[in-house]
């Protein structure tokens, strides 16, 4: 492990393509990644596992079929295992996600984005 912090505006500043998000940091088993989005994103699922969004920069509408979380910077929401969710934005937006290692960002392998470490 080293012992240098990892500056995330210098990360998002690496890359421009939306909705593909950024390994940063491993912990425990989980990736932490960083991610630009701008439109609305696919409704989908996790079954084995929660998703958690933390918005760094821009607006985040959570779409669920029971009513919508709006996040702005700072404000992080998790998403329960199994719960069909839509992720939209507005504007360009940063955000956080950790997820366990391997989650695909659709909740299908066939169809997720890959993930890179950057």
């Amino acid at each position: 492990m080293s012992n240098q912090s990892i500056n995330l505006a210098e990360k998002l500043s690496a890359f421009n393509d939306l909705w593909s998000p950024k390994i940063v940091a491993a912990f425990n088993g989980h990736d932490v990644m960083v991610v630009k989005v701008n439109g609305e994103f696919n409704w989908h699922s996790h079954p084995d596992t929660d998703d958690l969004f933390l918005v760094l920069s821009g607006r985040l509408t959570i779409q669920m079929r029971d009513g919508d979380v709006v996040l702005g910077p700072g404000e992080m929401y998790v998403v329960p295992k199994g719960v069909e969710h839509c992720p939209r934005a507005d504007e360009e937006t940063h955000l956080v996600i950790i997820e366990p290692a391997g989650t695909p960002n659709t909740g299908n392998p066939e169809t997720a984005a890959i993930k890179t470490k950057i």
